[in-house]
């Protein structure tokens, strides 16, 4: 399962006239015009082809055409996207939902950029990935939130990974901040692991404002078959965010172990057994994929829609759901912010955060050394980094970290130790290191086997670089500087390419 506010009115339009903003009031989303509270009807939208993504749906015209007349006849607002090519030109996509009623839930994260929660790291590459989607897509009207992360963290083992995620939150929210007309929020998609949803919830909510996260999905497929809301486990869940401070809803729904699914959940979930707490939900998903999820199957020759038995099992559903909320004027009610969650057998997530990726720090510590990576490194690792699990830079480093100090290029998110360079790339990383080498051995030559090259050094502050903060200033670079899918990248995220997925694959 995946890793300012703006929806659409629920009922389904063919055409809307004007979008208006959602604004945010205590823990619910309302229409900043009609100042009615809104409720999300949304469907996951990443067609694949023999469980491969095309990378970008968003960039199909023809596709989002049909598609999103389709999903708002059964009365959909929200499609929940889990990768996109910035690249790409989207203005077709989007105005074929804008007209249709539906909005944008973004996931910024991509298989080749984002944290690997086994071996979590920060950098600049991914930095740039985040902010160059948020470029892309920060200008329509039509866009609801970005999702910095999805299932990051899903067990008791790997909750070092969270502080990574809320970075990037912080450091997304603040790029947006800076860079765009409206405020667009930043939140964080969970599974629902017994040992760690408590915590989990609790994390990304508290601390400083800046770090939290705007809301917060959860990926529940509790309700099968001919459950009931107390039977499924939905009871227990809608308790335990029954005074959670931040909009929470369903990220992804719709459990297939009996198929069809009859979608009984649907009445709980905009009924008033939960939507004092939940905000709606986002069905998963639209294209019949090897998973047998889906409310529709494409001819991938053909380009024809077979509405599937799901389908109008979820019209049935969705057209008898009507939800009773609140309005803007009418609820007052602010919950307290939770405290972060301490740190036991099955959380281990520190509060401290890794700092802000920065190009310019990486580029005043490169300038500073007399000892570098030669071309040697790049052009090896560039023929066998997709082939291998490990890497020549990957192998030079850990060699080094035994003999010289590495806590400057390094992170820690369970003792929350981050060093000033630790979000630099490899390449830079590795020079740091044979920098440092030289420097502690002085009868060592700067070779390593001829992956090392001397340098003359064109900058001597090595002590201010890591006080270099990033510009903001990517919007006005082109997509394809900021988001360039060859450029080298470290083998444990070569290994997040291999983890990733799009919902239940």
């Amino acid at each position: 399962m995946r890793s300012g506010f703006i929806i659409s009115i629920l009922c389904a339009v063919a055409t809307v006239q004007a979008l208006n903003p959602i604004v945010i009031k205590g823990h619910k989303f309302f229409d900043s015009v009609t100042k009615n509270q809104v409720f999300i009807k949304g469907v996951a939208y990443q067609p694949r082809s023999d469980g491969i993504s095309n990378g970008d749906p968003l960039s199909d015209a023809s596709a989002c055409a049909r598609d999103a007349s389709l999903m708002a006849k059964i009365g959909m607002n929200v499609v929940r996207v889990y990768e996109i090519d910035p690249r790409k030109n989207h203005d077709a996509c989007m105005k074929s939902f804008a007209d249709n009623g539906i909005y944008l839930l973004l996931d910024i994260a991509t298989p080749k950029y984002s944290v690997n929660r086994n071996s979590p790291e920060y950098n600049v590459h991914q930095y740039n990935s985040y902010t160059a989607a948020i470029d892309a897509f920060g200008h329509y009207d039509n866009i609801f939130a970005f999702i910095a992360g999805n299932e990051v963290t899903n067990d008791r083992t790997n909750t070092k990974a969270s502080p990574y995620v809320k970075a990037v939150i912080r450091d997304t929210k603040n790029y947006i901040r800076e860079t765009q007309k409206r405020k667009i929020p930043v939140g964080y998609a969970s599974n629902d692991d017994e040992f760690i949803r408590g915590a989990i919830k609790d994390y990304f909510a508290c601390g400083d404002s800046d770090t939290q996260a705007d809301f917060f999905g959860v990926n529940l497929y509790e309700w099968c078959g001919d459950s009931t809301f107390q039977k499924s486990g939905f009871a227990d869940r809608t308790k335990e965010f029954e005074t959670y401070s931040k909009p929470v809803f369903l990220s992804e729904y719709g459990c297939n172990l009996v198929s069809p699914r009859k979608f009984g959940e649907v009445a709980a979930l905009y009924g008033p057994d939960m939507t004092d707490v939940w905000s709606g939900g986002v069905v998963y998903e639209w294209t019949q994929e090897n998973n047998n999820y889906g409310l529709v199957k494409i001819d991938s020759s053909t380009g024809k829609v077979e509405l599937l038995p799901d389908y109008n099992n979820l019209q049935n559903a969705l057209a008898k759901a009507n939800p009773k909320g609140v309005t803007l004027d009418n609820f007052n009610e602010q919950r307290a912010e939770p405290d972060c969650p301490a740190n036991d057998d099955s959380w281990k997530a520190s509060v401290a955060l890794p700092p802000t990726p920065s190009e310019g720090a990486c580029e005043c510590m490169q300038n500073n050394l007399a000892c570098v990576a030669s071309d040697k490194v790049s052009n090896t690792d560039s023929t066998s980094m997709l082939t291998n699990s490990s890497s020549i830079i990957g192998i030079q480093i850990d060699s080094l970290c035994g003999m010289v100090s590495c806590n400057d290029i390094g992170s820690n998110g369970e003792t929350g130790h981050y060093g000033a360079y630790s979000f630099c790339s490899p390449e830079s990383k590795l020079s740091w290191l044979y920098s440092l080498y030289v420097q502690d051995n002085q009868a060592s030559r700067c070779d390593f086997n001829g992956f090392a090259r001397q340098e003359y050094p064109k900058r001597n502050d090595i002590g201010s670089c890591s006080k270099i903060g990033p510009t903001i200033n990517n919007a006005k670079k082109s997509a394809a500087t900021v988001y360039n899918p060859n450029v080298l990248i470290s083998s444990t995220a070569l290994i997040a390419v291999a983890i990733f997925s799009y919902g239940m694959l």
